[in-house]
């Protein structure tokens, strides 16, 4: 069994920065993908950034050249930098993984959730 643990979230101004976080512990024996989700109140959860093992990154269009995926396989954790937030970045935010146990099993996985605002 794999657990996600996020932090991070919080609440920011319009046009400031958070660096979300989002650490995997279990039987772990790899993982392929990392991303990032979002839900806002009353819409579907929509992909923001993922990225493979080999580091390829894959962005929403609403998100380019704000934010920024990272991963430290090291540590099993994947990031996610935003700047220049706008109120229309508020939502839950979900990180998610997929790969193999340590039983080669292949697993994906949910984090709890942490809520992200851009307000004034």
């Amino acid at each position: 069994q794999v657990q996600l643990v996020e932090s991070g979230g919080g609440l920011v101004q319009p046009g400031g920065s958070l660096r979300l976080s989002c650490a995997a512990s279990g039987s772990i024996f790899s993982i392929y993908t990392m991303g990032w989700y979002r839900q806002a109140p009353g819409k579907q959860r929509e992909l923001v950034a993922a990225i493979t093992s080999g580091d390829s990154t894959n962005y929403a269009d609403s998100v380019k050249g704000r934010f920024t995926i990272s991963r430290d396989n090291a540590k099993n954790t994947v990031y996610l930098q935003m700047n220049s937030l706008k109120p229309e970045d508020t939502a839950v935010y979900y990180c998610n993984m997929e790969g193999y146990s340590t039983y080669h099993y292949r697993f994906s996985s949910w984090g709890q959730g942490t809520q992200v605002t851009v307000s004034s």
